[in-house]
C-alpha cells in the first residue's frame, strides 16, 4: 500500500484534519509505516480510533500500526507538510 492511500484512509475519520505518513526504522523489516495525525480544532480522537478506517476493502490495521496524535504538523514556507 502506498503512503498516499494510507493518508486517504486516515482522512476518512471525521476528526482528522491532516496526516503525514512516514517510514519508521525496523530491525528486521528495514522500515515500517507510521502516521502523524493532527485533529480538527475541538475534535477528539484516539490513535486506535484513527486506525479504524470506514473504507470498504481497506487494508488491515497493521498497515497503520503506528499512529500518534500531534497538535500540528510542521510545514515549510509554501505550506507543504515536512516529513522529517
Amino acid at each position: 500500500m502506498y503512503p498516499r492511500e494510507i493518508e486517504e484512509a486516515l482522512h476518512e475519520h471525521p476528526a482528522v484534519a491532516e496526516v503525514a505518513v512516514v517510514g519508521i526504522p525496523h530491525d528486521s523489516l528495514g522500515e515500517e509505516v507510521g502516521a502523524a495525525v493532527a485533529l480538527k480544532p475541538g475534535a477528539t480522537a484516539t490513535p486506535t480510533s484513527c486506525r479504524r478506517s470506514p473504507r470498504h476493502g481497506s487494508p488491515p490495521t497493521s498497515t497503520r500500526r503506528h499512529v500518534w496524535l500531534v497538535d500540528q504538523l510542521p510545514k515549510g514556507p509554501t505550506g507543504k507538510i515536512l516529513r522529517r
